[in-house]
């Protein structure tokens, strides 16, 4: 068999160059937060995504982003295939899934969520069940992510990856996700505040499961909101006590696992 010029090779010097050389580049993600630069590239006429870092900081999160696909997997987790050492760093390959990224920011500037067009207003103007089926992935995703002994850690709308031709979510970019529980030492974790558990923001705190709860309470009641004031919930008031419970302040008020916030918010749906 013929060996596959992205899937069969384990070290190049240069991902861009290299991918440049055996397919077309159609788009490029450059000044992301994370640091990395990641291109959509056309190899024999499939589609595929290259994540490539050349930072240490990136460079760690790709090699967590390792573990990560290495422990868990699910229909709705987008699959790592396959990685490549550089002379400067990693890069991970993943099949091209259709959708657009539900809040997409950069270091120059905001991902504009309250954009009338973009993608994030889009998804809260979908009819009600079209939002309860994505937010129900989300879920079902991290019962996966518990059952494998993980816990969320940046997990937020960027993460969320939405078709609306096929009108079904994917998750994508879990590379912070870690064995948990596991004690924080740094003196906050990386993600984005709006979705964010107090201990996150503490140095020596423990960080596990019930973490992970109010991270998903957080994806919950910003998704099926109108818009970002939270004041256009459009859900039930089960839902929103659901929602409530998972993002008590105090980790002991919240459900204490994913499988029972799930069962509770498919009981009130």
């Amino acid at each position: 068999m013929t060996p596959h010029p992205l899937l069969d090779v384990a070290h190049v010097a240069a991902v861009d160059a290299y991918i440049a050389d055996i397919g077309m580049i159609f788009r490029t993600f450059a000044d992301q937060d994370s640091g990395c630069v990641s291109y959509g590239v056309l190899i024999d006429g499939r589609s595929w995504f290259v994540k490539n870092a050349s930072a240490p900081a990136a460079v760690s999160s790709l090699r967590r982003a390792l573990s990560v696909h290495q422990a868990v997997s699910h229909p709705a987790i987008t699959p790592l295939v396959h990685s490549i050492t550089t002379d400067e760093g990693l890069a991970l390959v993943y099949p091209w899934v259709p959708g657009e990224v539900l809040y997409h920011p950069t270091r120059s500037q905001g991902g504009g969520r309250t954009a009338p067009n973009s993608p994030m207003a889009r998804f809260r103007r979908l009819p009600l069940p079209e939002v309860l089926a994505a937010l129900d992935t989300v879920l079902d995703a991290h019962l996966a992510v518990e059952a494998a002994g993980l816990v969320a850690v940046d997990l937020y709308d960027g993460c969320m990856l939405y078709d609306f031709e096929e009108r079904g979510m994917r998750l994508c970019d879990l590379d912070e996700y870690r064995q948990g529980p596991f004690t924080l030492d740094a003196d906050r974790l990386p993600g984005s505040s709006r979705y964010m558990a107090p201990e996150e923001f503490v140095r020596g705190s423990v960080i596990d499961v019930r973490t992970t709860v109010f991270n998903l309470g957080r994806a919950v009641r910003l998704l099926l909101d109108a818009g970002d004031a939270e004041d256009q919930w459009r859900g039930s008031r089960g839902q929103l006590a659901v929602s409530q419970r998972a993002t008590a302040a105090d980790p002991a008020g919240r459900f204490p696992s994913v499988r029972s916030l799930v069962e509770a918010w498919r009981t009130a749906a």
